[in-house]
């Protein structure tokens, strides 16, 4: 046999190698157990919690609010002008989040309905929650009321009203600018229901 047989067979058996090589690299990663990654979330700076009172003349309520929040007048209500010039919304733009203030007058408004409309609001809810807590709202400074708490991937999972039952009704729900998940929002929104529930104990009626 001639050199250049010689040659080809070294190169057959060279080829060879890396064929069982590359075989039994691809055998023992097809027996090699797969575990997925958990689906990760980006890490949010959560701000140090300081508040500041909310005190305006002429508004029938004084709360207490974080500094890293801002209250604005709402004067529209899904188009049309609001009730009073008392509704507004206190903003987080840094969680693109919102706690929308509504407040309604017992006496031009029926104390009932009243109720059963912030019932029926939660309610709204029901076939995207997978449950719905509500717990009553007992204050030192007369504030009396109910709190819901709704699980799941629902647009708003905390909400409450306060009344004095015979002049002030006031209601409140925290939404988020973005498609509603409880796994990706849970963190922000546990901690905004914390400020929630400050604004809630801190609430005066004047």
């Amino acid at each position: 046999m001639d050199n250049r047989g010689t040659g080809l067979v070294g190169k057959v058996i060279a080829a060879s190698k890396w064929f069982f090589v590359v075989l039994l690299i691809v055998c023992i990663a097809c027996n090699s157990n797969f575990v997925p990654k958990p689906r990760g979330y980006f890490k949010i700076e959560l701000p140090e919690k300081k508040y500041q009172v909310f005190n305006q003349p002429g508004y029938p309520y004084t709360f207490e609010y974080p500094l890293y929040a801002k209250v604005i007048k709402d004067s529209t209500f899904f188009g049309d002008a609001t009730e009073n010039p008392w509704w507004i919304n206190v903003d987080f733009p840094q969680f693109k989040s919102r706690i929308y203030v509504s407040y309604k007058q017992i006496g031009v408004n029926s104390f009932d309905k009243l109720l059963n409309d912030a019932f029926a609001l939660t309610n709204k809810h029901t076939s995207k929650a997978s449950s719905i807590d509500d717990s009553l709202i007992n204050t030192p400074n007369n504030i009396h009321g109910m709190f819901f708490k709704v699980s799941g991937n629902v647009a708003t999972a905390n909400q409450f009203f306060v009344t004095d039952t015979t002049k002030h009704f006031l209601r409140g729900a925290l939404y988020f600018d973005a498609t509603p998940n409880e796994d990706s929002l849970g963190v922000v929104d546990e901690f905004l229901l914390k400020d929630m529930k400050h604004m809630i104990n801190t609430f005066k009626w004047k």
